[in-house]
């Protein structure tokens, strides 16, 4: 294993990207100067473009893209300033012209773990075969089994299933869940499905809303938090921070982490945001690091 060290007040962070393996030295003392000053983990929204056309999703409609050099340029800043790992959205990232490349040349030129989430209606053999060596954990969304997921996604479950064997065969990758009033009484089906496919994670996103959805009710929020407390999954669960985990039994990846010390999100108009569904934030220009630091201001 390689891992690669990460400093903060949690203390020192070893991270292998090959195998995912975490190692927190919390009896290490570090100086304040010494703080790694960039997120442990960046999200990016490389594009708006998805095919699909989910009323519950969040990202923004008009066309934008972001551009693969500052991307790279910004990847290799961040990599030096102890951030952990990117992970690619949208929109739908492998709509992204030259997504593949953009992946390994990130991988190649950083010792960040590359990862992304895709509806997987884009997979194919080849496509997955260019990414291998470039990704390392990829998460496929699926909201719903069968004929829920046809009606919500418009498109076939069984291409749903194509791209979890294809994935099985390329990365570690888990399975993400929006939970609302449709997918809510199938989420025993789901955590099987993931089973059934090899997922080592499923990922419970409780619905947000946007100018079409009120976001999940807190009936289905309640029964959502029945669910987990009572789960016996057979896979590993995890849950979006969006308030609920305060009811549920959940780890905190590092005790006392300030949020935007653990994560920010760039979006497809290359704005850098504390988290996806933040209304605001700061424009990147030709410094990541210098708009972490005007987002955060003083601390």
């Amino acid at each position: 294993m390689t891992f690669k060290t990460r400093l903060s007040a949690c203390g020192a962070h070893l991270f292998d990207r090959a195998s995912g393996m975490n190692v927190l030295l919390d009896e290490v003392r570090v100086a304040a100067e010494q703080f790694s000053p960039a997120p442990r983990y960046l999200s990016v929204a490389l594009t708006n473009a998805c095919e699909l056309h989910c009323a519950y999703c969040y990202a923004s409609k008009h066309a934008a893209a972001l551009n693969p050099e500052n991307v790279l340029a910004w990847a290799v800043e961040l990599d030096a300033a102890g951030c952990l790992g990117v992970g690619f959205g949208g929109g739908e990232p492998t709509a992204y012209r030259r997504f593949p490349q953009l992946c390994a040349d990130i991988s190649q030129s950083t010792s960040m773990a590359v990862t992304f989430t895709t509806h997987g209606h884009r997979l194919t053999p080849g496509f997955v075969e260019s990414l291998r060596g470039a990704v390392h954990f990829v998460r496929l969304s699926v909201d719903g089994i069968g004929p829920t997921y046809e009606r919500l996604r418009g498109k076939p479950f069984t291409s749903v299933v194509r791209a979890a064997s294809l994935l099985a065969s390329l990365v570690p990758f888990g399975i993400n869940t929006v939970v609302n009033a449709d997918t809510i009484g199938e989420l025993d089906a789901v955590a099987k499905f993931a089973v059934d496919v090899g997922a080592a994670e499923l990922l419970l996103l409780p619905e947000q809303p946007t100018a079409a959805t009120p976001g999940i009710g807190e009936a289905d929020a309640q029964r959502l938090v029945a669910w987990i407390s009572a789960a016996k999954a057979g896979v590993r669960l995890a849950i979006s921070r969006t308030g609920l985990e305060a009811a549920l039994p959940v780890a905190e990846a590092l005790p006392g982490e300030h949020p935007l010390d653990a994560h920010m999100h760039v979006d497809a108009e290359g704005i850098l945001r504390p988290h996806a569904y933040a209304s605001t934030g700061t424009p990147v220009g030709a410094s990541i690091m210098d708009a972490i630091q005007a987002l955060r201001g003083p601390r």
